[in-house]
């Protein structure tokens, strides 16, 4: 017969020794108080072997939470029987008690909260600013502190592309990108309601003022780097004016264009602008090409000028020291001075002309050799010898040369001897 058939007379549990089964049975006829004397009963008497009963687990669990609460035990009799004598009286604080501690102890532990190393954490305090906290583990307690974090690191961007009116009175479109970053975590926080929207209005606003104060010429072509950096300044006063705790990064001018009407125009004026400046920037390389370079032969012919001005000075002064130098030997001895400037000066016309002077008697012969001739073919070549020996042949006078042939010639110290001078 199985251990629990009902009616069998074997109720032994075969995981318990056989002193649970009077208990057993009578829990089940008894209230709470003998279902706990039989539990401890059984518990007490046989030695458990297998595993636990979650009934029985349950139960303790239960017996230990009303002992805490000062509730008392039950007796182990039948279903007449009422409290036992050992009951004590429940506190009614206890568990409202309990229930607080626990509510406590969530309360604390969700006021831990991690700070990343790129944030800072607003502390407020019932809406009141407390302090900023930096990265690590933190703690704040939890619906009375509210920690608001901010990225302190991280590069935040706004674009605008906007039409607007210059200084000339042009329609200009400006797309134009700016970067920044969070300088003060308390001011960006409570400061301002919006910081992106306000960084917007103001970039708009600096925009405008910029724009609306330089030609649309500049704004198309050059003036785009000076339009960037009077931008840059403007917006960075007013967001400090704000007190919005924002740093720029860089502005960026990311195009600059004409109407949509108007811009062929516009590129076509545009590229005549820079035909102009690629031909003045021509006409400047020429300039500064030629200019040295005539500098350089103004300067050579000035320096020669001078040069010939010192040399015709000091050849002049040269001929006076040299006249005053003939004139005292003339007063010294004015015979001797007068034949020798008389040789000097025949020596010096007779050295640059190309006749020749012979004094022939008529019965010596004279050989003539022409040494300007020979010294003109040698400096000439081969084509001015032959017209050196046509025109020493011809500088001789024909009485000359037949005199020459004949032989016939007398001494030099003859009284008849005859000068002739002979030309062309």
């Amino acid at each position: 017969m199985a251990w629990n058939e009902p009616g069998g007379g074997n109720q032994h549990d075969p995981w318990s020794s056989g002193g649970r089964r009077g208990s057993n049975s009578g829990g089940d006829r008894g209230g709470n108080g003998g279902n706990n004397g039989g539990n401890n009963g059984g518990n007490n008497g046989g030695n458990n072997q297998g595993p636990p009963d979650l009934d029985e687990a349950l139960k303790k669990f239960q017996d230990k939470l009303n002992g805490m609460l000062g509730g008392g035990k039950k007796g182990g009799g039948g279903k007449g029987s009422g409290k036992g004598d050992g009951g004590k009286p429940r506190n009614s604080l206890a568990l409202p008690g309990l229930l607080v501690i626990v509510a406590l102890a969530i309360w604390a532990a969700s006021g831990f909260y991690l700070v990343d190393q790129s944030e800072r954490g607003v502390v407020l305090r019932f809406g009141e600013y407390q302090g900023i906290v930096d990265p690590g583990l933190q703690w704040n307690p939890p619906l009375i502190d509210d920690v608001r974090m901010v990225n302190v690191t991280r590069v935040r961007s706004v674009s605008q592309t906007q039409s607007m009116l210059t200084r000339d009175e042009n329609i200009v479109e400006v797309e134009i990108s700016a970067q920044y970053q969070v300088a003060n975590p308390r001011d960006f926080v409570l400061n301002v309601r919006d910081p992106g929207l306000s960084i917007e209005n103001a970039l708009d606003s600096a925009l405008r003022h910029v724009v609306g104060g330089t030609d649309m010429i500049e704004i198309l072509t050059s003036g785009r780097e000076i339009l960037g950096s009077s931008v840059a300044s403007r917006l960075q006063s007013y967001l400090d004016a704000y007190g919005a705790g924002i740093r720029l990064q860089t502005i960026n001018i990311e195009s600059t264009s004409a109407p949509e009407p108007v811009i062929d125009a516009f590129d076509d004026v545009i590229r005549a602008r820079e035909d102009r400046q690629r031909t003045i920037n021509e006409g400047m390389a020429y300039a500064n090409a030629i200019i040295p370079a005539a500098q350089g032969q103004a300067q050579r012919v000035v320096e020669q000028g001078q040069g010939y001005r010192e040399s015709v000075v000091a050849e002049a002064r040269g001929q006076a020291n040299r006249f005053n130098a003939l004139l005292t030997e003339y007063r010294n001895s004015p015979a001797i001075m007068r034949e020798r400037m008389y040789l000097d000066a025949v020596e010096e016309v007779f050295g640059n002309t190309p006749k020749v002077l012979l004094d022939i008697s008529e019965n010596a012969p004279l050989m003539y050799l022409p040494l300007d001739q020979m010294r003109g073919g040698s400096s000439g070549g081969s084509a001015s010898s032959s017209n050196s020996n046509s025109n020493s042949s011809e500088a001789i006078d024909p009485r000359v040369l037949d005199s020459l042939r004949s032989g016939q010639g007398s001494s030099s110290s003859s009284g008849n001897s005859s000068i002739r001078r002979e030309g062309r």
